[in-house]
């Protein structure tokens, strides 16, 4: 048998590889091996583990569209601790993901100057955003953690997950901003911002949220 390290996987950019059989403890060992500083990102559901490397119109979208939920919540006067790409994961559930971005906003005060995270204890995330450019985001492990509402961004076009009795059902409304046509507005602007720039589009989204208000 050939043991590889992980320091010896090249993962260029738009790739992943998949490891199976994979379970917690071995889980474990990787997360600590691939450290904190890293530009991959992982999800692990149901002893699958993905790791993959995002491309710069990934990293794009991910920035943007969480600068425009940054803003609705700014306009809405709504608190907000925004917790990035953390790793998100528990033994019990056998699930482990880290989001593109994520918010806390109804829990928000419970996480307030919390620098370590134990999901058996801290709530997950109230709305997560993933951007699916070169694979799908394994809504199981989202599922698994207990994520209320997941957006997912793909080929230039949002979908709204709730979770409703352990499963995501995809909604025309987002929860968090039911007064607002979320997945046409979010599109728009991501859209905009190709032809004149994320600068120009933001600027145009904050002025539409505070239209609509």
């Amino acid at each position: 048998m050939v043991t590889l390290q992980l320091q010896q996987l090249n993962i260029p950019p738009g790739q992943r590889i998949i490891l199976t059989d994979v379970n917690w403890s071995k889980f474990e060992e990787i997360l600590q091996e691939l450290g904190d500083k890293r530009a991959n990102r992982v999800a692990y559901s149901q002893n699958k583990l993905e790791i993959r490397m995002p491309l710069p119109e990934h990293e794009f979208d991910k920035e943007i569209i969480g600068d425009m939920v940054k803003i609705l919540l700014e306009e809405l006067e709504i608190e907000r601790e925004c917790y990035g790409s953390t790793t998100f994961k528990r033994r019990d559930m056998a699930a482990g993901i880290e989001p593109d971005n994520c918010f806390y906003i109804q829990n928000y005060r419970l996480m307030i100057g919390k620098r370590r995270l134990d999901l058996t204890v801290d709530p997950p995330p109230d709305l997560a955003i993933e951007i699916d450019v070169t694979s799908n985001t394994q809504l199981s492990a989202y599922e698994a953690l207990g994520v209320p509402e997941l957006w997912q961004f793909s080929k230039g076009s949002l979908t709204i997950n709730v979770l409703q009795a352990g499963e995501y059902v995809e909604s025309s409304l987002s929860p968090t901003f039911p007064n607002f046509p979320i997945v046409e507005g979010v599109s728009q602007f991501v859209q905009m911002s190709l032809t004149e720039g994320s600068s120009a589009a933001l600027r145009a989204f904050r002025k539409w949220v505070r239209d609509k208000v």
